[in-house]
C-alpha cells in the first residue's frame, strides 16, 4: 500500500490552495490533485475579459494580499498570476493533470481512484467548484435548433460571433458581461425569467460578501435575518456593463419557453430567428466522484454542517458555495471556509 497521507484536497484551485495554506501552517502530511494541467484553477477557462467583482484588497486568500491592480477589479490574468504565485510562495504540494474517478473508504482510511494510480488518506477535502458541471435548462426543442449552442462555460470572446444574431440567456453577472461586450461587435438580445437587479454603481463584490457574513453572524447567534435590508440587487455593474447601459444595451426581452430550429418562441408567441444562443445560466457542482460514498441531490449539492459532510466522517467539501459555507465560494469567503475546515480535519484526526 501507498503512504497514506493525513489529508488528500481535491482541486487546485482558489479553495484548494486556501486549504493547503492551513493544512502547511499546521504540518499535516497533505496532498493537493488538480485535474488541471497548468495552475489558476478554473480562472483559466473563464472568458477573456472576466474580472474580479471586488478590488484586490478584499480578494486574497489567507496570508498573502493579492497586489493591487492599475484597474478598478483585477483583470482575469492578474487573478491567474496571483494563484500561480500564491501556491509558489508557500509550496504547496500540486500534483497536476490528476483526475479523480471514484473513492471508496474503509476502516476510516478513503481510498482515491485517479487517472495516474491510487491514492490513500485519513480525510478528504473535496474542493472542485461549479465550473466543469455547467448547468443548460431543459426547454422544449432545445435539440432541434440547427445554430450555435454554448454555455458561457466555454464562451472565450465576442470574436467568434460577429455578425451573427445571437441571444444571450440568463440575468446574472455573466449574461450581463457577455451582452455588454456581444453588443460592441454583432446583434444580441438578452432573455431573463426575472428582471435583471443591478447593485448601486459604489457597490461591489465586496458587499455582497458583507450580507453573506451578515446572514452567517445572525445565524449563529440565533437572530433573525432581515434579508430585505441588504437586498438591493446581485449585477455588478463593472466598467463594461456601465458602458453598456449608458448605451442603452441592457434591456431583457423577457423569457421563452420553446426552441425551434432556427431560433426561439417567446411567452407571447412571437417566434424569432437567432443564429447563436449562449446559455449564462449557472452551474452544478463538480462533485460526482463522490457518488459512491455519499449521497447527491441533481444539482450535485450533499447534506453538511458548514463545509463537514454530515453522513461521511473525515469528508469536507469547501468552497462550493452557500450550503458548504457562506460566500465560500469567492476568493475571500474561502478564507474562513477553509480555516474552519482545516480546524474541524485536526480535531478529526486527533480522535481517529
Amino acid at each position: 500500500m501507498k503512504e497514506i497521507k493525513d489529508v488528500i484536497v481535491i482541486g487546485g484551485g482558489q479553495s484548494g490552495l486556501a486549504c493547503g495554506y492551513y493544512l502547511r501552517r499546521h504540518k499535516l502530511n497533505f496532498q493537493i490533485l488538480d485535474k488541471e494541467e497548468k495552475c489558476g484553477g478554473a480562472w483559466q477557462h473563464a472568458w477573456d475579459s472576466l474580472m474580479l467583482f471586488s478590488a484586490a484588497e478584499h480578494s486574497s486568500l489567507p496570508g498573502w494580499l493579492m497586489p493591487k491592480s492599475k484597474n478598478l477589479f483585477p483583470l482575469k490574468q492578474e487573478v491567474i498570476n496571483y494563484l500561480c504565485e500564491y501556491e509558489k510562495r508557500y509550496e504547496l504540494p500540486i500534483t497536476r493533470s490528476v483526475t479523480v474517478e471514484n473513492i471508496t473508504s474503509e476502516n476510516k482510511i478513503f481510498k482515491v481512484y485517479t487517472n495516474k494510480g491510487i491514492y490513500f488518506s485519513k480525510a478528504i477535502i473535496a474542493a472542485t467548484g461549479t465550473w466543469n458541471n455547467p448547468y443548460i435548462p431543459e426547454i422544449k426543442g432545445i435539440e432541434t435548433f440547427k445554430g450555435i449552442q454554448i454555455h458561457s462555460a466555454h464562451y472565450k470572446n465576442p470574436q467568434q460571433f460577429r455578425d451573427l444574431k445571437v441571444l444571450v440567456v440568463g440575468e446574472g453577472n455573466s449574461g450581463a458581461q457577455i451582452l455588454a461586450e456581444l453588443s460592441n461587435v454583432t446583434s444580441v438580445k438578452w432573455s431573463t425569467r426575472k428582471p435583471p437587479r443591478y447593485l448601486p454603481d459604489e457597490v461591489d463584490g465586496f458587499y455582497l460578501f458583507n450580507v453573506a457574513t451578515a446572514k452567517y453572524n445572525a445565524e449563529k447567534e440565533g437572530k433573525p435575518f432581515n434579508a430585505a435590508n441588504y437586498d438591493l440587487g446581485n449585477i455588478v455593474v463593472v466598467p463594461s456593463v456601465k458602458e453598456a447601459r449608458t448605451r442603452g444595451i441592457l434591456l431583457s426581452s423577457g423569457s421563452f419557453d420553446n426552441i425551434y430550429e432556427n431560433g426561439v418562441i417567446w411567452t407571447d408567441g412571437t417566434k424569432e430567428d437567432f443564429d447563436a444562443i449562449i446559455w449564462c445560466t449557472g452551474f452544478g457542482y463538480a462533485t460526482s466522484f463522490l457518488k459512491n460514498i455519499v449521497s447527491a441531490d441533481d444539482r450535485g449539492i450533499i447534506k453538511t454542517d458548514e463545509s463537514k459532510a454530515t453522513e461521511v466522517p473525515g469528508l469536507w467539501l469547501a468552497g462550493y458555495g452557500s450550503w458548504s459555507g457562506y460566500a465560500s465560494a469567492t476568493l475571500i469567503g474561502t478564507n474562513r471556509n477553509s480555516k474552519q475546515t482545516c480546524t474541524e480535519i485536526i480535531d478529526y484526526l486527533q480522535k481517529n
